[in-house]
């Protein structure tokens, strides 16, 4: 190659060098920098998973995908991407961004991606609002600022309201909920949404023309960018992609106004199993049956939902506010347990369709003649469970009838209370009522039930939309083929789902059809305060020895954990373990898990002041004398003190294991199923409280007996 040659390959070689960096340049600048809104549901907001969804969301990642170009979402909020685009921070924002006049001086647009509009909706039981003229003398709700709110004020004196506007949208609907406004003006698209999830309004007339949403980019630059977002704007439309998009956020509307006779919508679930907290004891919604399987008509409507909808559900049955805990906590992702749909309730939770509409009613013991209206109550006394509708209902009559009102934490209490005599009447939920008298409790109700409230399938709020909409469509589909109905009936007509295989009426009907789920709930028990207790030894020994150590930091840090520990109540320890630190550390706990660790915390510490309290029950001489034969304090501790200390502490220690096997009764209450819990089951079932409890009394002292005997002759083999 000659020197001319070898100079022209040199150049070639430099261009192909230039030509391939401007490639590298230009394929790095298709990833561009999009700004969005925060909350702007349905166009985007996060899901159970704290990823960003939406049809602004979806729309921009298809259109991405379709142009061959990247995305870098910054979810920075509305006035902090316009500021960003503005300030060349970022290529373009998609926010549900009205397209104006004013706008275009500072922005270039795409083609509309949707065209908006407002329109009015009401609370889902209100009748009386059917078109604006109805809205004479009444107050309107709407947000400031917006088209809602520019409307109103621009019929105001043609149609007679007044105005009030609220700051977001979660004021706006508490607004309506509770009767501050009697109807709201909002986008129909947002408004559908929230219906979809459970608010419980519904969309009066047409919407109103609104303003279109486009995309935005810095006036006069990212051409190219708007280009890509058109075209590919065109091409979702084209094949369709852009009407899924859609109708994934808020065409599902016309199902929750369909009638009866529609088919059901089939909805994709979004997770492989979800899973569902429930009562434990709340027949005959959700109990346990002769064969120790959970049933009940919450149980029986959900798994036919499942099975309808084709999700996946996994129970986790843990008492109702353990659910409600678990629930908050995200240790679940549905609850169901015959729970009233209430608006304090919907600022935390969203609701399905009502599945059952409840009410109360008067029971008395059978055979009482003397009452047969709420006028014999006069000088009575009647019970009810805390914090029901029931006791509701009675302090709101108390006055006027002339009775005093006793309450009672449990069902069982309440129905023994009544059966023996301590209260003359009681109020509960009817199904309740219904259930016991079919299950053999001497009952009878002289006056026709109370309407009551309406229980509902729940999720935490703004989360697992998509199992709301599956319980709804498959309750609709059970409703029209008559299958809710036999549910129901199943349970409230006979009490019962199957046949009873024992007598449940009897202590010997008891242990014979339970002795199995008893053995096991006390073989649990045993487990918790044997592994617990173990672990606790060897804590509270060492904590124990810090205590009494040379070393003062030492003695701090044990007279520390032992006064923290101890000045926690054992309840409030086990629920900040399994429900607290479970959100905290992103990590479900196991309740038998959490179980072990509060009893194994709480022991431990109560050890540490009986091995202090041993030790220093050696007399000091002791100690002084080894010390000056020139033994080292560990030496002494170890030969001389701890032998001498141990005989001391075993009867303490005996007496420690007993308290700790007392208090597992405590770890029930995050649903750990040990005996006694095992008995609030079984007494749900059966109503025989008095029965059930004495079994489970023998039992515990039957195995407490023995361990003090055992104790006894090991302290004299020790001794």
């Amino acid at each position: 190659m000659n020197r001319k040659q070898r100079a022209f390959a040199l150049v070639a070689l430099i261009i192909s060098f230039f030509a391939f960096s401007a490639k590298s340049a230009n394929a790095e600048e298709t990833t561009y920098k999009i700004g969005t809104d925060l909350t702007f549901a349905p166009f985007e907001f996060q899901n159970e998973n704290n990823e960003y969804v939406g049809i602004d969301i979806d729309l921009l990642h298809a259109i991405a995908e379709d142009q061959g170009f990247n995305v870098d979402l910054r979810p920075l909020g509305f006035d902090s991407s316009i500021q960003g685009v503005q300030s060349n921070q970022l290529d373009g924002m998609i926010a549900g961004m009205s397209i104006t006049d004013e706008r275009k001086e500072t922005f270039d647009f795409s083609d509309p991606y949707f065209d908006s509009g407002i329109q009015m909706a009401v609370a889902a039981d209100n009748d009386s609002i059917t078109s604006y003229e109805d809205l004479e003398g009444e107050t309107v709700g709407a947000k400031v600022g917006t088209e809602s709110a520019r409307f109103l004020e621009e019929n105001k004196d043609k149609y007679g309201y007044d105005i009030k506007n609220y700051d977001d949208a979660s004021g706006l609907y508490g607004a309506v909920r509770n009767g501050t406004v009697v109807a709201i003006f909002d986008d129909y698209p947002v408004l559908g949404y929230a219906i979809n999830n459970g608010e419980a309004m519904k969309l009066v007339g047409e919407p109103e023309a609104g303003a279109s949403y486009g995309f935005a980019v810095k006036k006069g630059q990212n051409a190219d960018l708007l280009e890509k977002f058109n075209t590919g704007l065109a091409h979702l439309k084209e094949s369709g992609e852009y009407d899924k998009i859609v109708a994934t956020y808020i065409s599902t509307s016309d199902s929750t106004t369909s009638s009866d006779d529609s088919e059901m919508v089939k909805v994709e679930p979004k997770k492989d199993v979800y899973k569902i907290a429930s009562d434990s004891a709340f027949a005959p919604f959700e109990f346990q049956n002769e064969d120790n399987e959970y049933v009940g008509i919450d149980v029986d409507l959900l798994t036919r939902a499942a099975e309808m909808q084709g999700f996946n559900i996994e129970f986790n049955f843990i008492g109702f506010s353990g659910a409600l805990q678990a629930l908050d906590g995200n240790q679940a992702d549905g609850m169901i347990a015959g729970m009233s749909i209430t608006d304090e309730r919907k600022a935390s939770y969203d609701f399905s369709d009502s599945y059952f509409e409840s009410g109360i009613q008067l029971a008395v013991k059978e055979g009482n003649e003397d009452i047969s209206s709420y006028e014999d109550l006069d000088g009575k006394t009647v019970g009810a469970k805390v914090g029901t509708e029931s006791a509701d209902f009675l302090i709101a009559n108390e006055d006027k009838y002339g009775y005093s009102i006793k309450y009672y934490d449990a069902a069982d209490q309440l129905y023994a209370a009544v059966s023996g005599g301590q209260i003359d009447a009681m109020m509960d939920d009817y199904p309740v009522i219904g259930y016991a008298i079919a299950q053999g409790q001497k009952l009878t109700t002289p006056i026709e039930k109370e309407t009551g409230g309406q229980y509902g399938f729940a999720v935490k709020k703004g989360q697992n939309p998509e199992l709301i909409e599956m319980f709804n469509e498959a309750l609709k589909e059970m409703k029209r083929t008559g299958e809710y109905d036999q549910i129901v009936g199943k349970y409230i007509q006979d009490g019962s789902a199957t046949e009873k295989k024992v007598d449940e009426s009897t202590i010997s009907g008891l242990v014979s059809n339970n002795y199995q789920v008893l053995l096991k709930g006390l073989w649990n028990t045993l487990l918790l305060a044997l592994i617990s207790f173990a672990l606790a030894l060897v804590i509270g020994i060492i904590l124990g020895l810090f205590s009494v150590a040379p070393i003062k930091a030492l003695r701090v840090i044990a007279g520390i954990y032992v006064d923290i520990i101890r000045g926690i109540p054992m309840m409030v320890l086990a629920f900040f373990i399994f429900f607290g630190l479970s959100d905290a550390i992103g990590i479900t706990i196991p309740d038998f898990a959490a179980g072990v660790i509060t009893l194994t915390l709480n022991a431990s510490a109560y050890i540490a002041e009986i091995v202090r309290g041993g030790i220093n029950a050696v007399p000091n001489g002791q100690m002084e004398a080894s010390r000056s034969l020139g033994m080292t304090y560990t030496r002494t501790m170890q030969k001389i003190v701890l032998p001498q200390a141990i005989k001391i502490m075993i009867p303490s220690f005996v007496n420690q294991f007993v308290i700790s096997l007392k208090d597992t009764t405590i770890i029930s209450v995050i649903g750990v199923v040990e005996l006694l819990q095992t008995g609030k089951i079984i007494v749900a079932r059966t109503t025989q409280s008095t029965y059930v409890y004495l079994i489970i009394a023998i039992m515990y002292l039957v195995v407490i007996t023995a361990l003090t005997k055992l104790a006894k002759v090991l302290e004299k083999k020790v001794k």
